[in-house]
Parts: structure tokens; C-alpha cells; sequence
């Protein structure tokens, strides 16, 4: 082929990805720019439909020819309110459009070398609000592997020969964590050959808070059937309650037992940015570790996870491999700044240019601004419920089908759930800055219409 054909064929190619970029960002813009407008046409969150019809009204199936699916979930809306996420910052959706584009890993710092020091420079405040005089840390792909990571580090700090003879040589190990504690510590128990039967929960009070008391009950009683407690599980911000352990206490009893304390602060943790708020994490910075979701108060996107931990070394030294075509140590520049080792996984997504960038822009005060907002209209919301006529919990089939039906017509999206003693009650999940007053009253006014007939 002659040359100039061929780069004309290159060029062309280039321009239609060009082309189809531009399309494609624009229809996202116009997306983003016209959504208030949208919300004043009433414009559904979804337009639900149940798989099998789902699937017979796109054509999924992989071919040459180009498909388009048009039925989208509005998680921006203002009214859903259904998970631990919603809402989007535009600061951030560029940092993640960046990193995307970019595509590098981050394990070294001659592949990554800004986003080595952006996570670097995060880490270190986020060292600061928790309390940490050390620290390190990295992004994780989500919470749940964050608090894989305590459960690994606190094994190894206990026995640290397991890294290579492994789980045969050693006394059966267990876990303490919160009754209302995120799954992913059982998880994590079963990933690691502890055994989920070696996770031991531990009571709460009437609000969804470990009970301090309970909690050394059951590791003294622990002790007494030989098996050996390596870490305590704390809870800042339960997922369906919402409610705050006392870490304080807690982190005294870690401290009489010799334990390693960790604090599952994926949604709660947030609160640390707000000095007006902090004080509901008291005790967070005798914690040996700390896991915290930016994607979920803060709206980052999906996923924006870190672990942090007080003992600078540790991470390097539990999972270190030190792979010779990567971890080089006679090369040119600083070898600490290769953060790769850390870390479980090889290549690493980039995750921190999306929190930075909201973060650099927003400013610390703008962003505890918008977590007291989240909150006042969480306290709104309650005393609008107790103030309204017909709002009490006394049949647990109510809320399946005032759910089904604020889904059917798209209005309104919020989980529901059973726990413990209680019947099956709506979670309200309040993430997106966005949302005011107004959107709490047509919460209240919206399930009142939907459940009229029940």
C-alpha cells in the first residue's frame, strides 16, 4: 500500500473516533446541562422493566452492526435515594474521563508519576483528619477489598510467618465485628481460610452501636475455646441504620486485648472533613486502620475506595513480592514512591485523579458544607415523619409494594429491608448534594400517595 494512502486511511480513522467522541460527549453534556430542565417535565428516574421484557426490547446480542440502548437509570436524580451512592460532582466525572483516557496503571512511579504523588498528597490529609501521627495507604477497587486489606495486615502484624507457611502452622484465628457490620468482613474471613464461623458478631444496642461490654465478653469467651482474636471490626456508619459504634470505647478494649483495631468507615467516615461533624468519629485515631468510600457521601464516581493505616511499612511488608521486572531496586530515582508492591493486585486503576481533582476545586470547606447539607435534610426528613399522620411500622408488606410501585411508575427509588426485631422498613440513602427540603416533603407525600389504597 503506498505510504500516503496509508497514513490518509489512519488520518480518516482518526477522525471518525474523533468524530464519535465528540457525539458522544456532547450527548452527555446535553445530558448533564438539561437535567434541571428535565426534573421540572417530571421526568421519571426509570423506566422500569423486568428482565424478560428488558430483554426482548433491546437487541443485546453481539454483532457487527451497532445497537443503542435508550433505557436509562437516572442515579443522579434527586429522588434516588435507593444505595450508598447518587448524585455527581463534575469535577470529579472529568477526573474519571481522564484517567480513563490515560490508561496507565499505577504501580510505579515512571508509569504514574503525577498520580504517585496525588495519591501520596491524599493519603497524607486523609492522615490528618483521621489523626494518624504515620501512616500509609492506597486506593482500593472498593470497600469491601478495603477491609480485606485490614484483615490481611492485622493476621500478618499477629503472625507474620503466614505470608510464607501459610494457614497449617497456626492456631485457629477469629474476628470480631458489629451484628449490623458490613458483609464483606465475612467475606473476607472465607477469602482468607479463616472461616465465616470464625467471624464472632457482637450485640447491639437499640440504635444498631456495638455494645463495648459485649464486645470484650466476646473475646474473653473467645479465648476460653482457644481460639486466638487477631482484629476488632468497628463500624462508622452502619449500611442499613446508619448508626456510629463507639469507637472510643472500642478502641480501649482493642487496646487491653492487644488487638487490632479497624474502623469500616466507607460511608461514615466522610464526616471527618466537617469539624462540626467530626466528633461522631471520637476515637477514630487510636484505630490501627480505616476504610472510607469517597464514591458514596461525597459522589465520586464509582469506585473511589481507601485503606489507611497508622504503621507505615506493613502494607509493604504483608504483601510485597518485589517482582524483578517491575520493583527494580537499583533504579535512577526513589524506589519508595513504587506503590505497586502494597498492594494485592498487579495493575492498579488510577482512582485518586477524581477524588483530587473534586477535592482541589471544591476546597476541604465546601465539601463538609455539602456533608452538613446531607445531614440537615436527613434531620428534616425526621421530624417531617414524625409530624406526619399514617408513618409507623406495623406490616412488613407494606413497603414491597409501595416499592414495587414507586419503581412501576418511576417516580421514586428507595431500599427496604428487615433488621433484627424490625418489619421491613424504607432506608433512606441521602448522598446527593443536590437534593432539598423540598425533594424530603415528596418523599413523605409521594409514599403517602403510593400506599393510600393499601
Amino acid at each position: 500500500m503506498d505510504p500516503a494512502e496509508q497514513s490518509g486511511g489512519d488520518f480518516n480513522e482518526l477522525f471518525d473516533g474523533v468524530t464519535f467522541l465528540t457525539k458522544l460527549f456532547g450527548i452527555i453534556l446535553n445530558k448533564l446541562m438539561l437535567f434541571k430542565m428535565e426534573l421540572k417535565k417530571d421526568a421519571k428516574i426509570v423506566e422500569f422493566l423486568h428482565p424478560a421484557d428488558l430483554a426482548q426490547s433491546i437487541d443485546l446480542k453481539l454483532s457487527l452492526e451497532p445497537t443503542c440502548d435508550k433505557t436509562l437509570l437516572n442515579l443522579c436524580h434527586p429522588h434516588f435515594f435507593n444505595q450508598l451512592y447518587g448524585g455527581i460532582d463534575l469535577h470529579a466525572l472529568s477526573g474519571a474521563w481522564l484517567s480513563d483516557a490515560l490508561n496507565t496503571s499505577q504501580y510505579t512511579y515512571e508509569v504514574a508519576p503525577v498520580f504517585t504523588l496525588m495519591e501520596k498528597v491524599v493519603i497524607e490529609e486523609v492522615k490528618g483528619l483521621i489523626g494518624f501521627e504515620t501512616r500509609d495507604g492506597l486506593f482500593c477497587p472498593g470497600g469491601s477489598l478495603s477491609n480485606m486489606y485490614a484483615l490481611n495486615l492485622a493476621r500478618h502484624k499477629m503472625f507474620p510467618d503466614v505470608k510464607l507457611t501459610g494457614l497449617s502452622a497456626l492456631p485457629t484465628m477469629c474476628v470480631m465485628t458489629s451484628e449490623k457490620g458490613h458483609y464483606s468482613i465475612k467475606k473476607g474471613a472465607a477469602f482468607m481460610g479463616l472461616g465465616m464461623n470464625n467471624v464472632i458478631t457482637v450485640k447491639t444496642d437499640e440504635r444498631g452501636r456495638m455494645i463495648p461490654e459485649e464486645l470484650d465478653k466476646a473475646i474473653v469467651k473467645a479465648k476460653s475455646e482457644n481460639r486466638i482474636p487477631i482484629m476488632v471490626n468497628a463500624t462508622a456508619g452502619t449500611t442499613v441504620l446508619g448508626a456510629f459504634d463507639p469507637l472510643h470505647a472500642i478502641a480501649d478494649i482493642c487496646q487491653k486485648h492487644a488487638l487490632w483495631m479497624h474502623v469500616d468507615g466507607a460511608w461514615g467516615a466522610s464526616l471527618l472533613l466537617s469539624k462540626n461533624l467530626r466528633h461522631k468519629l471520637h476515637g477514630i485515631e487510636k484505630a490501627d486502620s480505616v476504610s472510607w468510600n469517597p464514591h458514596k457521601m461525597l459522589c465520586v464516581p464509582l469506585q473511589a475506595s481507601l485503606f489507611v493505616t497508622r504503621h507505615k511499612d506493613l502494607l509493604c511488608e504483608c504483601h510485597s513480592f518485589k517482582a524483578k521486572y517491575l520493583f527494580q531496586q537499583d533504579k535512577f530515582y526513589d524506589v519508595s514512591f513504587d506503590t505497586g508492591d502494597k498492594s494485592l493486585q498487579c495493575g492498579r486503576k488510577v482512582d485518586v485523579l477524581k477524588l483530587w481533582l473534586m477535592w482541589k476545586a471544591k476546597g476541604t470547606k465546601k465539601l463538609a458544607a455539602e456533608i452538613e447539607h446531607l445531614l440537615e435534610c436527613a434531620s428534616y426528613l425526621t421530624q417531617k415523619i414524625a409530624n406526619t399522620e399514617g408513618f409507623s411500622l406495623v406490616l412488613k408488606e407494606v413497603a414491597p409494594v409501595i416499592k414495587q410501585r414507586m419503581i412501576e411508575q418511576g417516580t421514586l427509588m428507595i431500599g427496604y429491608q428487615p433488621d433484627g426485631d424490625l418489619v421491613n422498613f424504607f432506608r433512606m440513602v441521602l448522598v446527593n448534594p443536590n437534593i432539598t427540603n423540598s425533594d424530603m416533603d415528596f418523599v413523605v407525600n409521594e409514599i403517602i400517595r403510593l400506599g393510600c389504597n393499601l
